[in-house]
């Protein structure tokens, strides 16, 4: 029996066990990000308001942290909420906003007892304050686990990000902290948003759309990717285990032979 699975309320079939160690004796993927998409959808295929699939996906974030956490992952990135996010109807982007408040307040003191650590990538002077304050305060009550790196994507977008370090690393030229010779690709993801974490090695798509919409552009550039017709809603364990299998049966060159 894993160590860690006695948490879960329901506790995994046997076969499940045998996939999920299997899957640890072998190199499972130190940082994997996820684009949780189909939360809308999921409720309109139910006649439920769409809130109400993000309600739910919330719920999936909860059961996939902790799996991914049981499984040795050192970094879980979630999208939570992108820059265009902001177009959608006020009272599906004000419920957005409330359940960093809502997931945090409920699943910290877990979060705190299994060691892992809440980061925010994002634009924060854009958020409310009450999700600023709830998204802070995990933040610091976490600060000192040194397990699983729980990054959630918020008010986040990679152009903007790109955009951002390109005029940083042009104020340390301009200044002389940097020098043409300086300035090679580790030295730029230095001036990124996540210039203390790996690149992801594994990405995590739902609900069947093929495209990164804005998310990670520079720091997918070796990523496997793995799509899923799933809606984010219904999106299980057996799934992750599912891509972690299938990345762990591909061969990673990084351009060579």
């Amino acid at each position: 029996m894993l160590e860690k699975i006695k948490l879960w309320k329901n506790k995994p079939s046997s076969e499940l066990e045998r996939r999920i160690t299997t899957i640890k004796n072998q190199s499972v993927p130190a940082h994997i990000a996820i684009i949780m998409d189909g939360n809308g959808r999921w409720a309109k295929k139910r006649a439920l308001p769409r809130i109400a699939g993000h309600h739910e996906g919330m719920k999936v974030v909860r059961k996939i942290t902790k799996l991914a956490n049981a499984l040795g992952v050192s970094t879980l990135t979630l999208y939570a909420f992108s820059t265009e996010n902001w177009k959608r109807p006020k009272m599906e982007v004000d419920y957005l906003m409330k359940l960093p408040e809502e997931f945090l307040g409920t699943f910290l003191p877990e979060l705190i007892e299994e060691n892992v650590q809440v980061r925010m990538i994002g634009y924060k002077e854009s958020l409310p304050a009450h999700t600023l304050n709830a998204i802070n305060r995990a933040i610091e009550d976490t600060k000192d686990n040194d397990g699983l790196i729980l990054n959630f994507a918020l008010n986040y977008g990679s152009r903007a990000e790109i955009l951002e370090a390109v005029k940083n690393v042009l104020k340390d030229h301009k200044s002389g902290i940097l020098t043409e010779n300086n300035i090679n690709e580790e030295v730029f993801s230095n001036y990124l948003m996540t210039s203390e974490l790996s690149d992801p090695d594994l990405l995590i798509r739902t609900s069947g759309e093929i495209r990164l919409s804005n998310f990670m552009l520079w720091q997918l550039a070796y990523t496997e990717f793995w799509f899923t017709d799933v809606l984010w809603p219904d999106f299980s364990e057996e799934h992750l285990v599912e891509a972690i299998e299938v990345f762990q049966n591909r061969q990673r060159r990084f351009g060579g032979v």
